[in-house]
């Protein structure tokens, strides 16, 4: 609810959500929960947070497993 009241009201609230990397944190082409800018123009932003090793190394692992996933679902 909170996702559709910032996009239909333009509330423009920072929210955690899946969303497209494009470069971000060093990945491209895959969907991953990522802390982003919600507005009326839907997904505006993607925040990059400085992570700190153990938390880069938890990334990376989630990365794979969403590759691996992609992979299987042959898309």
């Amino acid at each position: 609810i909170i996702m559709a009241e910032s996009y239909l009201k333009d509330k423009r609230r920072v929210l955690p959500c899946a969303a497209l990397c494009e470069g971000e944190y060093g990945i491209n082409g895959l969907f991953l929960g990522v802390p982003v800018l919600i507005s009326a123009k839907g997904v505006e932003k993607i925040y990059e947070i400085k992570l700190t090793d153990e938390e880069k190394a938890m990334l990376a692992k989630t990365v794979s497993g969403v590759k691996k996933t992609v992979e299987e679902c042959k898309i």
